[in-house]
């Protein structure tokens, strides 16, 4: 593992999560063990490969600690070194040392630090900063009667709103009616990053990973009728605000290692709600891709190790459907990109 520009023509490893296959809401009620998410083969009995380097955070007894996902099970990286740092975020702020002993265990990983039930939570519980562009693939912005931005817009997701695969997303009570999936492949940053060119963008990259921008859109029509600059300034904060709710960030299952992914600009994205599929497209659909997200925001933000940069999300959003369609109890939303696998949450009041 490196945070050098991603390679091409590289094979993947095993899912997690079970792909293409309906989830039902009563077997989500469960916590997402490793064992039941693990999938041995890709679609079609198609098997995948094995040197894709997954790093996730797991409950244990001692709390929450740094793995790496295996189809035998989350090597638990405690147990292998004490030196390294507990936490993800810590890994990649150790830098090439840090990763350079990971890929080492990765390779001849210990029996005995093997945790078969590991229970997954965010993969990155902790970053400074979750940004997330906003209205970057043409047929969404085709969808919501949006012309094409001439930069990258932004917005921050609340930190405090993130959580893992299997993990209950909460309809608010104060705006339970119109919560909107949005299934975003999003990037992880490796090493401080701050006034970077797009060549060199990517040297900055550690991984990606998925983050499901849940939305309140009570606020979305207001702003399209908004008169005047102030009104349309107050509800466009409104409608941001939509997006802070406690459990509205969902992140995971896994950070799935840049140098083995492949071409962030080539990858099949899909959203399913109740195993149907609601959005599909590709991040070729992107109007700015990963390299100039990150040279584009490091022009204004110091980003750091851990830091998250989401990367907007396809067409298919339910205010986008005829008739709108919006999240209620019981449902089960599902974002999946091969190699990294599958971010699966049930909904909840």
């Amino acid at each position: 593992m490196s945070s050098k520009s991603p390679r091409q023509g590289c094979d993947f490893a095993s899912d997690v999560g079970r792909p293409g296959t309906a989830c039902q809401p009563t077997a989500c009620r469960r916590r997402h063990h490793v064992d039941t998410m693990l999938s041995k083969s890709g679609p079609n009995g198609t098997q995948t490969g094995e040197n894709l380097m997954k790093l996730v955070t797991f409950k244990s007894a001692a709390g929450a600690r740094a793995g790496i996902l295996l189809a035998e099970g989350v090597v638990d990286l405690s147990r292998c070194d004490p030196k390294l740092p507990q936490s993800v975020r810590g890994i990649l702020e150790a830098g090439e040392p840090a990763l350079r002993r990971l890929q080492s265990i990765a390779n001849a990983p210990p029996r005995d630090a093997l945790v078969a039930n590991a229970t997954l939570l965010a993969p990155i519980p902790d970053p400074r900063i979750v940004l997330s562009c906003g209205m970057n693939y043409r047929e969404h912005l085709h969808e919501m009667n949006t012309p094409v931005p001439a930069t990258p817009t932004s917005f921050t997701k609340s930190v405090a709103s993130i959580i893992g695969t299997g993990e209950a997303i909460r309809l608010p009570a104060s705006n339970p009616d119109m919560v909107d999936w949005e299934g975003e492949f999003s990037a992880v940053i490796g090493r401080p990053c701050h006034r970077v060119s797009e060549a060199h963008a990517l040297d900055y990259v550690a991984g990606y990973t998925l983050v499901n921008d849940v939305s309140a859109r009570d606020w979305v029509a207001p702003f399209f009728a908004a008169e005047g600059r102030m009104q349309a300034i107050n509800t466009w904060e409104h409608n941001l605000l939509g997006k802070m709710l406690p459990t509205f960030c969902p992140m995971g299952p896994v950070v799935a290692t840049a140098d083995e992914l492949g071409d962030p600009g080539n990858l099949p994205i899909q959203t399913r709600v109740n195993g149907e599929v609601v959005q599909s497209s590709n991040t070729n659909d992107l109007v700015f891709g990963v390299a100039t997200l990150v040279a584009y925001y490091s022009q204004f933000y110091q980003l750091m190790p851990g830091d998250v940069i989401t990367t907007g999300s396809p067409s298919g959003v339910g205010y986008g459907m005829t008739p709108k369609r919006f999240l209620r109890d019981g449902d089960v939303v599902e974002v999946e990109v091969k190699g990294i696998g599958i971010l699966r949450n049930p909904v909840r009041r």
